[in-house]
């Protein structure tokens, strides 16, 4: 057994072994993991924001609640009154202190607040919940980046097997024409030029396969690392690169489709939203607001001595002047407001740009697997023929050898062709905010 061979053998051990311990994984598997709640560092952090846009709300609606409080105090007080600007009279031949004290006093209260009409109050909360809404669109999105993100590493994944596969298919053909070239010399019908040309090209195939292995350790590396799995883990790749028809739809319809549901494009709306609903409660601070308040409670010398007492009563707050603080309020709101709507029109043009994108890549890479497919059945026939020719010893093995180089491109331009469409198709889902229903 030669030195290739058992180097062959041994990688073939050491691959069963592995694959004994390996992960199955489909497309759709890795990205239920990724999206999972813990499963990608991306969806964590987004889902931790929406957690805080939450609690913000809670803040804001906690201002139209009633505020309750309950204070028990305990005084021993001594007072000069001198420095009340109170003097006692002085009679000759007798002094009054000006201390008074010690007294103790003893208060037990529960007080009570509540905004009875503030629209700027209003304003801001329902500000809060737009958003709220807008962290949660943002959390969507960032779950479709993530699965556009796995899909894509999958797919180079599975490219880079593709090609180990094809290596393999090549190296098993190289033997095969070395063999024949071997055999057709000691025939007395082939030269020795055609041997070692047979042998530069299983050497050739041998370094490819190499190649095209690490190139496969290095995409499962980039996989795991998108799925935030352990780097040491082993994978094996459930599907295939294949085609699939894509449902038509037009220009008009997929814009329509993608203003629904892109997800960054809702968010971007409700952000625009907050900011319009904000600047309406800063533009109310300006109106009078209403408050009531009450409070109840025991008040003594002593616990046992206190009696009870309360208050009940409204305030009306009519602004007048602060200063100029509000009109500058409402100036940078203002300004938000439109760089806001800059904003939306900006990403709703970028959005028809994605999809138009979208559907040229997607045309050009179904006719580039039409096209791959066609040339890889004609190249599988013309080495057929060549192949024949050489036993036959009508040609040299340089026709051979020629139809088998080019069987060898029209293989690898049939695994990037379908590389390109599955990757078009999601480039097509992403830009319509349905990147599920692209999934291969």
């Amino acid at each position: 057994m030669s030195r290739w061979s058992v180097l062959v053998f041994s990688f073939a051990m050491w691959s069963v072994a592995i694959a004994e311990e390996a992960i199955p994984l489909t497309l759709r598997k890795a990205v239920e993991i990724a999206t999972a709640p813990e499963g990608n560092t991306k969806v964590e952090l987004a889902a931790e924001a929406f957690l805080q846009a939450q609690a913000r709300s809670l803040q804001a609606r906690a201002a139209l609640f009633p505020a309750l409080e309950g204070v028990i105090g305990y005084q021993d007080v001594t007072r000069n009154l001198q420095a009340f600007g109170i003097e006692l009279p002085s009679i000759p031949g007798f002094t009054f202190s000006p201390f008074v004290g010690p007294f103790r006093i003893f208060d037990a209260r529960a007080s009570l607040s509540q905004s009875v009409f503030d629209l700027s109050l209003v304003g801001r909360y329902r500000a809060t919940r737009s958003v709220v809404e807008g962290a949660k669109l943002d959390r969507d999105w960032v779950r479709q980046q993530v699965t556009e993100q796995v899909a894509r590493a999958y797919l180079a994944a599975l490219l880079a097997e593709g090609h180990v596969e094809a290596a393999q298919a090549n190296l098993v053909l190289a033997e095969r024409m070395l063999r024949l070239a071997r055999s057709q010399k000691e025939a007395g019908t082939g030269t020795a030029i055609e041997v070692t040309r047979a042998e530069v090209q299983l050497a050739h195939e041998r370094q490819r396969l190499q190649i095209v292995q690490n190139e496969r350790a290095r995409a499962h590396l980039r996989l795991l690392q998108a799925l935030d799995l352990r780097l040491d883990a082993q994978l094996q790749l459930v599907d295939r690169l294949g085609f699939q028809v894509t449902e038509p739809l037009s220009i008009e319809q997929a814009l329509e489709m993608a203003l629904n549901n892109r997800a960054d494009y809702q968010s971007q709306r409700q952000r625009e939203s907050a900011v319009r609903m904000q600047y309406a409660a800063v533009k109310a601070e300006r109106l009078p607001s209403l408050g009531a308040f009450a409070d109840y409670g025991s008040i003594g010398p002593g616990a046992g001595q206190a009696r009870a007492t309360r208050t009940i009563g409204f305030a009306l707050r009519v602004p007048v002047w602060d200063g100029g603080r509000r009109q500058a309020r409402q100036v940078e709101v203002a300004s938000q407001l439109r760089a806001e709507e800059i904003r939306s029109r900006e990403l709703r043009r970028q959005l028809e740009l994605d999809l138009r994108i979208a559907f040229d890549n997607l045309r050009s890479a179904e006719t580039q697997v039409a096209t791959a497919e066609e040339g890889l059945r004609l190249a599988q026939k013309e080495f057929e023929q060549a192949e024949r020719r050489y036993q036959a010893g009508v040609a040299s093995s340089l026709e051979a050898t020629d139809a088998q180089t080019r069987l060898v491109r029209a293989r690898d331009n049939r695994l990037q062709a379908l590389y390109q469409h599955n990757v078009a198709r999601l480039e097509l889902g992403s830009a319509l905010g349905a990147i599920d229903r692209y999934l291969p």
